[in-house]
């Protein structure tokens, strides 16, 4: 495909409705960059190649120009001196590199007009490559964005499963066997209080009866 023909398809072409239309959005625009960049180099290069050429052609006529003035002035010369002869045939020298003058004139400006058309052309690639890396950029983060939802929903899923649930369900069951082993390790113990208030009463009983005991019984 030459490069003129790729110009136009990629200028031509709309980013959006390809990538709407594209299985793989993100593998499309990275060809997409590709070409554009390829295209900008060939055109590049062959815009550098024009001005290299215009630049020669200027210093062609620069000599060409100095050559019309040589002759111009050789016929003045011939003129005043009488010798219309030789006048005639500096002018006939002044008429070729004159023609060849303006030949090169003409190939100048194609030159210029072609350079002209090629940063155009340039300056269109550029703004559809700096749209085709937005895209990119954009289908990245929104790549991006997508895993981190896939991630965060199966994460849920995962906590929602019965076997997560289950395992919530045995956990807390054992918590609660643990607290009623604790409460069991301390049911029917007396607290140091409660001993020491019962020894008082045990005291109290033995002295009653120790009194009953020495207190004379009525015969």
């Amino acid at each position: 495909m030459g490069i003129f023909t790729r110009f136009r398809d990629i200028v031509g072409s709309n980013l959006n409705s390809m990538l709407d239309r594209a299985e793989d959005p993100e593998k499309l625009i990275r060809l997409m960059i590709r070409e554009i960049e390829d295209t900008l180099v060939e055109i590049k290069t062959a815009c550098a190649g024009v001005m290299a050429g215009s630049k020669k052609i200027q210093r062609q006529l620069e000599g060409l120009r100095e050559r019309v003035g040589y002759w111009e002035e050789k016929a003045e010369l011939a003129v005043s001196k009488g010798r219309d002869d030789l006048a005639r045939e500096a002018l006939v020298e002044k008429r070729k590199f004159t023609r060849q003058t303006d030949s090169l004139e003409n190939e100048l400006a194609e030159h210029e007009d072609l350079i002209r058309q090629y940063q155009d052309d340039i300056r269109q690639l550029e703004e559809k490559l700096k749209s085709a890396r937005d895209k990119q950029r954009m289908l990245v983060q929104r790549h991006i964005h997508a895993q981190s939802k896939i991630r965060a929903q199966n994460g849920l899923r995962r906590i929602d499963s019965s076997e997560t649930v289950m395992k919530f369900g045995e956990l807390e069951n054992r918590i609660e066997r643990m607290e009623a082993e604790a409460d069991l390790v301390n049911y029917g113990r007396k607290t140091a209080l409660e001993e020491e208030l019962e020894k008082l009463s045990v005291d109290e009983e033995i002295e009653n009866e120790l009194q009953a005991m020495k207190t004379p019984k009525d015969k």
